[in-house]
């Protein structure tokens, strides 16, 4: 297939799966179901990227985009996990965290921005909270999208070189190849401490943008059951979309 007509492919496929994703959004609406969708990964592994894709053609009114900034000195005088309460799904609405609680186990851990105390207590009550929100009603889907060195590499130098993403610039991007064993570390511990029966992490092979994009909203799609579901649909590549499993670091499926 040459490179137009995967374009063409990739774009029906994507059409399709947003017409499902608003069939959707109907039957949680009338459902009253809370949805929540955390996303995380490096520094230019695609998120706000399939982000968009996800939410381009869903209701604004029951669909929301959180992406909070640095915390303010009242927030490091608060409960951790109280600035993004107010921002949680009520009845009926999908919720979409780009980046979220789990700074603390990356970015906040690998610079230096918290004490390993903060850590230590954030690894050991994340999954407490991420239950209660289970308990009373939130379904909790968390994807981590990994890409290799090489190609976050190739990402920031396009994001340098483009002037129409200069607001995805910011200094940790400068810092982020450097201390890129710091946060392969930093992960896999994320990873092995919060994966939960209740909220388990889904891994994101995300090299290929496009394709990453197609197999989260294909995965996102399968995680419910509602009127008009396509079920002849095509699965999620297992090769690129998978539960976290420790093995995935050591056979290689997540980047080194």
């Amino acid at each position: 297939m040459g490179k137009k007509e995967k374009h063409e492919a990739t774009r029906q496929a994507l059409h399709e799966l947003q017409v499902e994703l608003a069939g959707l959004q109907k039957h949680l609406i009338k459902s009253s179901k809370k949805v929540l969708v955390i996303f995380e990964g490096r520094d230019a592994s695609g998120k706000d990227g399939t982000i968009k894709r996800i939410v381009e053609h869903l209701s604004p009114r029951e669909t929301r985009v959180v992406a909070l900034g640095k915390p303010s000195d009242r927030d490091q005088k608060s409960w951790y996990f109280q600035r993004w309460v107010p921002h949680l799904p009520a009845g009926g609405e999908i919720v979409l965290f780009n980046r979220s609680w789990y700074n603390r186990a990356g970015v906040e851990r690998v610079m230096g921005f918290c004490s390993n105390e903060e850590y230590d207590e954030f690894l050991m009550t994340a999954p407490l909270f991420e239950q209660l929100l289970a308990h009373c009603g939130v379904t909790i889907l968390k994807y981590y999208l990994d890409i290799s060195r090489t190609e976050q590499k190739r990402r920031l130098k396009d994001r340098r070189d483009d002037p129409l993403k200069q607001w995805k610039l910011s200094p940790i991007d400068d810092t982020a190849t450097k201390h890129w064993d710091d946060y392969s570390v930093a992960r896999n511990e994320m990873l092995a401490r919060t994966h939960t029966p209740f909220a388990p992490w889904t891994v994101v092979r995300a090299d290929d943008k496009s394709e990453a994009r197609l197999n989260v909203i294909r995965d996102f799609l399968t995680r419910f059951d509602f009127d008009g579901k396509d079920r002849a649909r095509d699965l999620p590549d297992p090769n690129l979309v998978f539960l976290y499993d420790k093995a995935a670091v050591t056979n290689g499926l997540i980047s080194e």
